[in-house]
């Protein structure tokens, strides 16, 4: 992956960190060189733009430089254009204050509607993008469905055998401020570790 290496010497060089894990590797750009690096890629022979995502670090528990960022994915497939199967994934941290990007539709077509999707949900502006709108949500919508701080309106999922889930409580299992995530109708909510139970004596025969 003699492109990838070349990559990560140029990181280095500039100071910009480098994560690895699970196979894969990241590369934090300034958002005031993002896209020139870009283009310099592609040229390079990074020939697909496989993947845009956008994230909103809101409530993530280890600090971060900006509480917006946007990920993209880069391939340089092989037999195509140079491309010799590396693969990277680009890390742009945005500001609240400004949350706004250069558009890569230039570079990319497959950026469109990419680009439109986090518009949508997270709020940033891709400056420069030909025909920037909502994609996925009603056009009266207010707000961005995919910040942490969007409020949702639930009611509570209801189980065959009586019990149900409850999406504030749920919600806050996942995060880590509650234990108790399930319930039962007519009687108080069980947490984890009673419903774990029951569930190890239904599998080991129990009644």
């Amino acid at each position: 992956m003699q492109k990838l290496t070349q990559l990560l010497d140029q990181a280095r060089a500039k100071g910009w960190e480098i994560e690895e894990a699970h196979g894969n590797t990241w590369v934090v750009v300034p958002r005031t060189e993002f896209k020139a690096l870009l283009a310099e890629l592609k040229e390079q022979g990074w020939n697909y733009l496989a993947d845009i995502v956008g994230i909103d670090y809101l409530e993530y528990p280890q600090p971060k430089p900006e509480r917006f960022c946007v990920v993209y994915e880069l391939v340089s497939l092989p037999g195509y254009k140079g491309g010799d199967g590396s693969r990277v994934f680009v890390r742009v941290y945005v500001p609240e204050s400004n949350p706004s990007l250069p558009s890569l539709t230039d570079l990319w077509m497959g950026a469109d509607y990419l680009e439109r999707e986090i518009f949508d949900l997270f709020g940033i502006r891709f400056e420069g993008h030909p025909d920037l709108r909502k994609i996925l949500t009603p056009e009266d919508l207010e707000g961005y469905p995919l910040r942490k701080d969007f409020p949702l309106g639930e009611t509570p999922t209801l189980f065959k055998e009586g019990r149900f889930i409850d999406p504030d409580a749920f919600r806050a299992g996942l995060s880590g401020n509650k234990g108790g995530m399930t319930g039962w109708r007519g009687g108080s909510r069980k947490g984890y570790q009673e419903v774990a139970a029951e569930v190890q004596k239904v599998v080991k025969g129990g009644n």
